[in-house]
């Protein structure tokens, strides 16, 4: 499983078109095939390349939601 720093991280954010990754409690999700996340942006509230775990306590859904999408590596 891929080990990635904060800095490769912020390289997928869904512009240009890369793929969307986030992280949450240490996993990193690739989330590119969800219309929620189209260009790297979640509803205005979230971006893409980042680690979500503190920002998703603010979620209106609960954060197994990423357990949808497959896990590709590790953040840290």
């Amino acid at each position: 499983m891929k080990k990635f720093t904060v800095a490769e991280l912020q390289e997928y954010n869904g512009k240009d078109g890369k793929s969307v990754y986030v992280a949450y409690n240490g996993k990193v999700y690739d989330v590119s095939s969800s219309f929620l996340w189209e260009e790297g942006d979640h509803q205005g509230e979230h971006a893409a390349g980042k680690d979500l775990t503190d920002e998703i306590k603010e979620a209106p859904h609960e954060p197994d939601l990423l357990d949808m999408y497959p896990i590709i590596g590790e953040i840290g």
